[in-house]
């Protein structure tokens, strides 16, 4: 027996994005989104509303990273989503981030977060919230890489959202192999 639950943002997992970008004053912001996702091999889209300070950035500069929300920074992540920049214009600073200019994009990577995607900006709908990006460089702090130099999910320790219980969740342990356990039914 199956339970109706109506339309609703469900998904599992759901990604914990913080979002970073720079005003026209060189000035970080970061701000917290879970409703986003791989949309191409080189593209990402996610569900930002207009009135986010991050959204006027990147509208204004053409560019953002999104890094991945990690356990061992929860506190700082959550507030970075619960505090608007257009009324605490130094979040980025309080929540204790530290910025270091993306070598590819004019966005900030945070030095806490060990994994970034560095994009530009592709297309932003006003109307359904969508903004999309180019994927221009993946960069991950080696305290995070495996032996054979790619990157190691313990190590990174990515959070997702619950929305559901308004909780964050780490993932789980291995249980399969893509494109290869299928095979057995072949």
């Amino acid at each position: 027996m199956r339970k109706n639950f109506g339309s609703k943002p469900m998904v599992y997992p759901m990604p914990v994005f913080i979002v970073g970008s720079y005003d026209e004053n060189g000035v970080p912001n970061a701000m917290n989104a879970a409703w986003g996702g791989i949309s191409e091999e080189n593209e990402i889209s996610i569900c930002l509303s207009p009135d986010h300070k991050t959204v006027k950035n990147i509208l204004k500069t053409g560019f953002f990273t999104v890094s991945m929300a990690t356990a061992d920074y929860i506190r700082e992540c959550d507030y970075v989503g619960v505090v608007s920049a257009n009324k605490v214009p130094d979040k980025f600073a309080k929540a204790g981030f530290h910025e270091v200019k993306s070598e590819f994009v004019n966005a900030p990577l945070i030095e806490e977060l060990p994994m970034a995607l560095e994009c530009k900006m592709l297309s932003y709908d006003e109307k359904s919230c969508r903004m999309t990006g180019e994927i221009i460089n993946v960069s991950a702090d080696e305290k995070i890489l495996d032996e054979n130099g790619k990157i190691d999910v313990k190590k990174l320790k990515p959070i997702t959202f619950d929305p559901v219980e308004h909780t964050y969740i780490t993932l789980g342990e291995k249980v399969g192999k893509a494109f290869c356990d299928g095979l057995e039914l072949k």
